[in-house]
C-alpha cells in the first residue's frame, strides 16, 4: 500500500486509508463503550430507586413504633421492634456488600489512572458525584472516565491469571455475595412466632442445569427445612433464586469457567463497573423484597396519604410499532377511592387503584409519557402528583419460529421460519443442525447426537453486504413420537371385518407430516396353531384365510417391524378384534 515503488500521491492515499480505517474502528469501539456507560447510568438510577424503596419500608415501621403507645398495644409494639431489629440486620448485611463492591470500583478506577479523590455532584467532567452512604452506592459518571477501554487492570484486580480459578479480589466478592444470600435467607426464615419456632440453614446451590433445575433444588431445600412453609416459602425461594448464579459455565470452547472469570475476562473498564453495579442491583432488590416481607408481618396503621407519589411502570424498551402498556397508580391506594389519571390532555377514573394507558411506540430512540394522578385524602381534598415514564425504542430483533413444535426431531425434515426485521435478507445458521432453504422456509435436520441445538438469525443488507447476528435460539432434540397403527381404516384395538388386507402406520392427530413403512408382519390368533408371516403392509392370502376362519370377537395380534423418516428399525405389537 505504501511500498517503495509507489508514487508520493499513492503513498499519501494509502496512509489516509489506514488512518480512516483506524478511525472507523475507534468509532465502533466508542459506540460500544458508550452503550456500557448508558447501561451503567440506568442501573445506578434503578439502584437509587431500590434504596429509596427499602428506606421507606424501614421508615414506615419506625413511624408506627413512634405512635404505638399504651398498655393495650404492648404486644404490637414488641412485634414492631422485633421487625425493625431484623430490618436493621438486613441493612447491615446489604450495606457491607454494597461498600465492598464500591471499594472494588474505586480501586479499578484508581489503578487505571482516574481521579478518585474529587466529588462534584452533577459535574459532567467529574467521575465521582456522590459518596456512598449505608446501602446507597457511590454515584458515578462513567462518561467522564478516560480509560473506558482499559481491560487489563479490571481483569487483574478481579480475576487474576486463570478464569477457571480466580485468584483476584473477585474470588472474595463471589464468596461474600453467596454469604449474603445465605445470611439473608437464614434471617428471614429463622424466628419464633405464635409459640412456634422456624429455622433454616441454607445450602450453597450454585451448580444447576437451567432455571427449572435451580427451582427444583431450591424448592427441595426449603421443603426439607423447618421454615414457615405457608408464610415464607415463596419469598425465600424468590430471594434465593434471584441471588443465585452458576459457579461454573462454558465459555466458547472452554468448560468449567468460573462465573467471575466469565464476567470479567478481558472486560473493558466501563463494562466491568456496569457488571459490579448489576451485582449491587441484585443486592438492593433482595434487600427491598426482604424488608417488604418483614413489614408485612406487622400491622401498620392506615396510610394517611400525607406522603405520596405518583407511580408509573411499564416496559423499559419497545420496538417501533409495538403496543405499550403503562400502569399508573398511587404508591398506596384505597379500593373505594380510585385515582383520576390524566394523559395527553384527557382524564379518566382508574380501577383497582391504577389507571392503564395504551399507546403505540414511536419511531425515535425513546419516548416519554407523562401526566398527573390524583386521589382524595380522608378529608375529601384532592391530592395531585405528576407521573412520568420513559420507554427506550429498540430496533426490531431477529426471531425464529418452529410452526409445528417447539422441538427439532431427529431424522425428520423440521420446517423452520426465520425473520430478520429491518433487513431485506434473512440468513439462518445452525449449530448441530443442517439447514436447507426451501422457499421462504428452511428444512432443519439434526446432524449430531446433542440433546440441544441452536439456530442463529442473521440480517443481511443486500446492498452493503453487511451481515449482523440478531439472535441465537436453542431447540431441544427429541426422537419422533410413535405413530398410530391401522388395519384398513380401523385403529389398533378396534373391530375389523375378516376380509381386510392392508396394514398402515401414520399419525392420526399430529401436525407432523411423516411417512412410516411396515417392513415385516407376523399374524397370530388363539385359534391358529402357528402364526402367519410376511413382508410389506399387505397380508398374504393365507393370512386372509386365517382371519376368515376366526369367530366374531376373536382377538388377532400383529407383531410389526417398521421404519419412519429417521430410518430407525422399531418393533410394535398391535391387536384387533374380528
Amino acid at each position: 500500500m505504501a511500498g517503495g515503488k509507489e508514487t508520493p500521491r499513492q503513498k499519501m492515499i494509502g496512509m489516509m486509508y489506514l488512518v480512516l480505517t483506524a478511525l472507523l474502528a475507534l468509532n465502533v469501539s466508542k459506540t460500544i463503550l458508550d452503550a456500557f456507560v448508558a447501561i451503567e447510568e440506568n442501573t445506578q438510577k434503578s439502584n437509587i430507586t431500590q434504596v429509596d424503596r427499602g428506606n421507606e419500608l424501614v421508615s414506615d415501621v419506625s413511624g408506627e413504633i413512634a405512635i404505638t403507645k399504651g398498655e393495650e398495644n404492648k404486644e404490637k409494639l414488641r412485634k414492631l421492634k422485633d421487625v425493625l431489629s431484623r430490618m436493621k440486620q438486613v441493612d447491615a448485611f446489604s450495606a457491607k456488600l454494597i461498600r465492598e463492591i464500591d471499594d472494588l470500583k474505586l480501586e479499578i478506577l484508581h489503578e487505571s489512572g482516574e481521579n478518585t479523590e474529587v466529588y462534584k455532584p452533577n459535574d459532567q467532567k467529574t467521575i465521582l458525584w456522590q459518596k456512598g452512604v449505608g446501602c446507597t452506592p457511590i454515584r458515578m459518571n462513567l462518561m467522564a472516565v478516560d480509560a473506558k477501554d482499559e481491560y487489563d487492570i479490571p481483569m487483574y484486580i478481579l480475576v487474576g491469571d486463570d478464569i477457571k480459578r480466580p485468584t483476584g479480589k473477585g474470588k472474595k466478592l463471589w464468596e461474600d455475595y453467596n454469604d449474603f444470600r445465605g445470611k439473608l435467607v437464614q434471617l428471614l426464615g429463622t424466628y419464633r412466632e405464635g409459640g412456634k419456632s422456624y429455622s433454616i440453614t441454607p445450602k450453597a446451590i450454585n451448580d444447576f442445569k437451567d432455571h427449572a433445575d435451580l427451582r427444583r433444588k431450591v424448592e427441595q431445600m426449603l421443603q426439607t427445612s423447618k421454615i414457615n412453609q405457608k408464610g415464607d416459602k415463596d419469598i425465600l425461594s424468590t430471594i434465593y433464586m434471584n441471588l443465585t448464579k452458576p459457579e461454573r459455565v462454558n465459555q466458547n470452547d472452554m468448560e468449567g469457567v468460573h462465573w467471575i472469570g466469565q464476567t470479567f475476562d478481558h472486560s473493558p473498564l466501563v463494562a466491568a463497573l456496569a457488571s459490579l453495579s448489576s451485582l449491587q442491583q441484585d443486592v438492593l432488590s433482595a434487600r427491598a423484597l426482604a424488608l417488604s416481607h418483614l413489614k408485612n408481618k406487622v400491622t401498620v396503621g392506615e396510610f394517611s396519604f400525607n406522603s405520596i407519589v405518583g407511580l408509573a411502570y411499564g416496559p423499559a424498551v419497545a420496538n417501533s410499532g409495538d403496543d405499550i402498556e403503562v400502569n399508573v397508580m398511587m404508591a398506596a391506594f384505597d379500593s373505594d377511592n380510585q385515582p383520576t389519571v390524566t394523559y395527553n390532555g384527557n382524564s379518566f377514573l382508574g380501577t383497582e387503584g391504577k389507571g392503564l394507558i395504551r399507546v403505540k411506540a414511536g419511531s425515535g430512540s425513546e419516548m416519554t409519557l407523562n401526566g398527573t394522578v390524583s386521589i382524595k385524602n380522608k378529608s375529601g381534598a384532592m391530592k395531585t402528583e405528576n407521573w412520568s415514564h420513559t420507554v427506550k425504542i429498540m430496533r426490531p430483533q431477529g426471531t425464529v419460529s418452529l410452526p409445528q413444535l417447539n422441538v427439532l426431531y431427529k431424522g425428520y425434515n423440521n420446517i423452520v421460519e426465520g425473520v430478520a426485521s429491518g433487513y431485506d435478507q434473512t440468513v439462518l445458521d445452525g449449530n448441530g443442525v443442517t439447514l436447507i432453504k426451501s422457499g421462504n422456509r428452511h428444512i432443519a435436520k439434526v446432524s449430531g447426537s446433542a440433546k440441544t441445538v441452536t439456530i442463529d438469525v442473521f440480517g443481511v443488507n443486500s446492498v452493503s453486504k453487511k451481515r449482523v447476528k440478531l439472535g441465537s435460539f436453542p431447540f431441544r432434540v427429541m426422537r419422533l413420537p410413535d405413530p398410530d397403527f391401522f388395519f384398513g381404516a380401523v385403529e389398533s384395538g378396534g373391530k375389523v371385518p375378516p376380509g381386510e388386507t392392508r396394514l398402515f402406520a401414520r399419525y392420526k392427530n399430529s401436525p407432523l407430516d411423516a411417512t412410516f413403512r411396515i417392513l415385516t408382519w407376523e399374524l397370530s390368533t388363539n385359534a391358529a396353531p402357528r402364526p402367519e408371516r410376511g413382508t410389506g403392509n399387505q397380508i398374504s392370502p393365507d393370512a386372509v384365510k386365517l382371519l376368515r376362519q376366526c369367530r366374531p370377537g376373536t382377538i388377532v395380534s400383529f407383531r410389526l417391524e417398521y421404519k419412519g423418516p429417521d430410518e430407525i428399525l422399531q418393533k410394535k405389537l398391535v391387536s384387533f378384534v374380528i
